[in-house]
């Protein structure tokens, strides 16, 4: 932050003088991560998309067609720690260009695994894609680095709305790609491979420090344990774990029960396309409506949405059904993740960032992990036809629900009674 002297004409101080916070950095910064969420972001939907239908093409057995996702998730909670260590130590920029790195490498593997026939191979390079995944998510917490306190619950929604141009080009790569050559799909992994390559030029202009080496005798922080038991920020991990995970549980198996249910492909990535669309469009209002609103409610919203969403998803196995139950799904994982981003950044201490952020995410993706693999198995596996599948995934929506939703009031009443 930059304090700049203001006339004492203009003043409203008893000193005659105010200081007015600079944001340019942090919008430039901001800038070049939206950037970055709608180029570099695009190799997620495009896999998200076709990972279950490749996995299909691969297995043995069905019940295992989305582990390529759940392996994405997987590599993703495993690379979570020991990423934002290396950020905490060498900075965002060389985080974000090993993930570059990590995502061009498993989409490499990826494509061998499909020219070989090997769904080993496939799975290993969805693991290792997961690098990519978790250097993405710290996009979001890169934009508050070098934000004001006013300006960061909007500089993580504008980085989360370059998300809207990854939901259109993902998708549509996936048609332009996936049936390019006679292997199906190997021309999409190869795609991934050279959005990482040329999308990952963009961190040689992001202008974020190293954080400082910390004295001998400076305080240590918070243990991990003593972070999470901080009542904000165990609600915060919650209802994010929980947004994120039964986001990727009904869309992981949405191209399955759409494919399942008699509609084509291109219907499959069109729902996608318009559900990642919902996922990141509110996001150039979110942290307008968390400033004005708080963050409490606006989470509370979004587990509401999510409740709409399986609602819908259960009147019927129409194309209309698929459409608005998605979107609605994106809308309450917009409001839920990013209201949980936003209350874990002002709920830790700077040098807790690289222990608390790294934790945080670990979880995060660890409840992902096991919801796409809970998807796999209630889609293909429950009831023997696609729509007893997708009737399953929605129910197992309920639970965990009622879980944030319960540590979520349980915060705002432990805030009124401190208030008291």
């Amino acid at each position: 932050m930059v304090l700049l002297w203001t006339p004492p004409s203009i003043t409203t101080t008893n000193l005659n003088m105010t200081y007015v916070i600079d944001d340019s950095r942090a919008k430039r910064n901001v800038f070049i991560l939206v950037l970055a969420q709608a180029i570099l972001g695009a190799q997620m939907p495009l896999i998200f998309t076709i990972g279950g239908l490749a996995g299909q093409s691969l297995a043995s057995n069905l019940c295992f067609a989305t582990l390529p996702i759940s392996s994405i998730v997987l590599g993703s909670m495993t690379f979570a720690n020991p990423i934002s260590a290396f950020m905490q130590k060498y900075g965002r920029r060389a985080g974000f260009f090993l993930g570059a790195a990590g995502g061009a490498i498993g989409g490499a593997i990826a494509a061998y695994g499909l020219y070989s026939s090997s769904f080993a191979m496939f799975l290993a390079g969805s693991f290792v894609t997961g690098s990519y995944m978790t250097v993405q998510g710290f996009y979001r917490f890169a934009a508050t680095d070098t934000a004001s306190e006013g300006f960061r619950p909007k500089a993580i929604s504008y980085v989360m709305a370059g998300g809207l141009l990854s939901a259109v080009v993902g998708p549509q790569l996936v048609k332009v790609t996936s049936d390019a050559m006679v292997i199906p799909f190997l021309g999409a992994y190869i795609a991934v491979i050279a959005i990482n390559v040329f999308g990952s030029i963009l961190f040689l202009f992001l202008d974020i420090p190293k954080p400082e080496t910390p004295a001998a005798d400076a305080p240590k922080g918070r243990s991990r344990w003593e972070l999470i038991k901080t009542p904000r920020i165990a609600v915060a991990v919650i209802v994010g774990m929980v947004s994120y995970a039964l986001m990727n549980l009904v869309m992981t198996s949405t191209p399955l029960a759409v494919v399942g249910c008699g509609f084509e492909q291109s219907d499959a990535a069109n729902v996608v396309s318009g559900h990642v669309l919902a996922m990141f469009a509110p996001s150039f209002i979110t942290g307008h409506l968390i400033a004005r609103f708080g963050v409490e409610k606006i989470m509370a919203i979004g587990l509401v949405i999510l409740s709409a969403a399986g609602f819908v998803a259960l009147q019927g196995i129409e194309l209309g059904n698929f459409y608005v139950a998605l979107i609605l799904l994106g809308f309450g994982w917009n409001f839920g993740f990013i209201g949980a981003t936003y209350l874990l950044t002002a709920s830790h201490d700077p040098h807790d960032r690289g222990k608390m952020q790294g934790l945080n995410d670990f979880l995060v993706f660890g409840g992902v992990t096991v919801a796409s693999l809970a998807s796999g198995g209630l889609m293909n596996c429950s009831g023997g036809t696609p729509q007893a599948g997708w009737t399953a995934v929605n129910l197992a929506m309920g639970p965990f629900l009622m879980l944030a939703g319960g540590a979520l009031i349980w915060l705002m009443f432990n805030a009124k009674k401190e208030a008291a």
